[in-house]
């Protein structure tokens, strides 16, 4: 309950733009969980899709890898499906290779989309608790100015005092979102990696492929 009341007593003490900085850490907190479960989502579904489409590409079945990436809803489907369709009119590696690139392209928005946010969220916390910190002081010299001698290194010492911790608190929250940001951009690119090591096996597979037998 102290710590509840020392949480409350900085709040207070941070002035009115403590509560941007509030919204911000909202918005960067409900991106992060969002980000994280989707991206966890993707990961589980593209590895169980490739563990399934694996055994029927290396046997050949074409066909039934088109059916299968067309049913699918993993990422790493839509991606092999560009190219898994394009075996009935090209026999040209830089062809297919190219249409996986196009579904590529696609799909990584999708993975990115809102994690940038995060280091502009990072960003605007700080220069809004350098504001308010501006301001703080602004007010605290205001204030003092007419003190009397005696009072004013008291009372500027305790303005100055209540106007950090606006820029505390928008450090507070300005230092995670730059480390969650960082992690997601890790997962992201490793996913991308995956898809791109995916992209490569598919097309090397596709070129041993009889494109007679098992398409007609």
């Amino acid at each position: 309950m102290e710590i509840f009341n020392v949480i409350v007593r900085f709040f207070q003490a941070g002035g009115l733009f403590m509560y941007p900085i509030v919204a911000i850490m909202t918005l960067g907190v409900a991106i992060t969980i969002e980000r994280f479960i989707c991206l966890g989502r993707v990961r589980s579904a593209n590895r169980k899709a490739w563990k399934e489409l694996q055994p029927v590409l290396a046997r050949g079945d074409y066909r039934q890898a088109t059916a299968m990436t067309a049913e699918s809803d993993a990422v790493i489907s839509k991606v092999l499906n560009y190219g898994l369709t394009r075996i009935g009119t090209t026999n040209r590696r830089d062809d297919i290779e190219m249409a996986m690139e196009e579904g590529l392209l696609e799909v990584v928005p999708t993975l990115e989309k809102r994690t940038h946010y995060l280091a502009t969220f990072a960003n605007v916390a700080t220069l809004m608790g350098l504001l308010g910190t501006i301001a703080g002081l602004i007010q605290a010299f205001t204030s003092v100015a007419n003190a009397s001698a005696a009072e004013k290194a008291d009372a500027l010492s305790a303005a100055i005092s209540v106007a950090m911790n606006c820029t505390a608190f928008g450090l507070l929250v300005a230092i995670p979102l730059v480390l969650i940001y960082s992690v997601l951009q890790s997962k992201t690119t490793e996913l991308v990696d995956g898809l791109e090591m995916a992209v490569v096996k598919s097309v090397n597979a596709l070129m041993k492929r009889d494109p007679v037998e098992t398409v007609a």
